[in-house]
Order: C-alpha cells, then structure tokens, then sequence
C-alpha cells in the first residue's frame, strides 16, 4: 500500500520558494509540482517583479521547471496561495490531479471551480502562508492591487 500524501512536507517546498521570491522583492508565492509517486518535478516563485513578466506566477514556474512530463495524471500542484484564474486553468488544461493550497484566506481564486471539475483540492490553512502575503499585503500594497488585489479579485477575478 503506497504512503499516504506528506502534504506538509510538500507544502516547505512552496513556502521555501515563496520566502526566496520574498528576499527577491517580488511577489511572496511559491509552488511545486509533485509527481505521483511523492518526488517534487519542480518548483517555483512568482518571479513577475524579478522579471517584468506578468506570465511567471508561482504554479506556471513550477511547471516549467517540472519540464515535459508523459502524463500530469496523479501529479500534485502545491502552491502557497489559492490559484488565480490562469494557474487554475493550467490545472485544468493539464489534467494535474490534485491541488494542495496553503492558505486562501487572503486570496480566493479558482480551486473551487476545480473542485468542481474533478481536481481533489486540499487546502491546509496554513499559518506561515497567512502571515507571508498578509505581511505582504501590508507592506506592499501599490504590489498586491497592481497585481493580485484588483477590482474583482474578490469574486476571484483578480490575477496574481
């Protein structure tokens, strides 16, 4: 019988990659796609500051660096903060199998929508991920409404 999932330990490689985005300047989000047999593919950061590339979200830079996969059946994106309509839609498009959010008190994007289509979704509410982007928030707003906090986002229309 396989382990079961170590979401926590998934989740310190999301978190470690949303603290080195922190120390960057940028954007406090990290993710890491994991593969199905519990070995992280890759990991990423929003890079959108570091970069000037509004298309480098935490999800989409954990998949890249996952590189070409046969199959995302059974792979997990782990991510710090609940997806934005784009990375919730990579998900999607992908067939990634499962969600694994930190926390999506500061931010509710699209893992409903995904819930609703078939992706297991688990959010651990995790304080670290809370305290990251509200920490965030408070010190950067002109970053948070000039990205992830715009009109809308609290119908989960915003983007990050």
């Amino acid at each position: 019988m396989p382990a079961a999932p170590d979401f926590r330990a998934w989740l310190d490689v999301a978190v470690a990659e949303a603290e080195r985005g922190r120390a960057e300047g940028g954007v406090p989000i990290g993710a890491a796609l994991v593969g199905a047999d519990g070995a992280v593919l890759g990991r990423g950061r929003n890079r959108r500051v570091q970069d000037g590339d509004p298309s480098v979200h935490g999800e989409t830079a954990a998949f890249r660096d996952a590189g070409r996969q046969r199959t995302y059946r059974g792979t997990t994106m782990v991510t710090t903060l609940s997806p934005c309509w784009y990375c919730s839609g990579l998900v999607r498009q992908f067939g990634i199998s499962r969600l694994v959010i930190g926390e999506a008190r500061t931010f509710h994007g699209g893992h409903d929508w995904l819930a609703e289509h078939g992706v297991e979704v688990v959010v651990l509410d995790d304080e670290r991920c809370v305290r990251l982007m509200s920490e965030f928030i408070e010190q950067r707003p002109e970053l948070w409404f000039e990205d992830i906090g715009v009109d809308g986002a609290e119908d989960g229309e915003g983007t990050r």
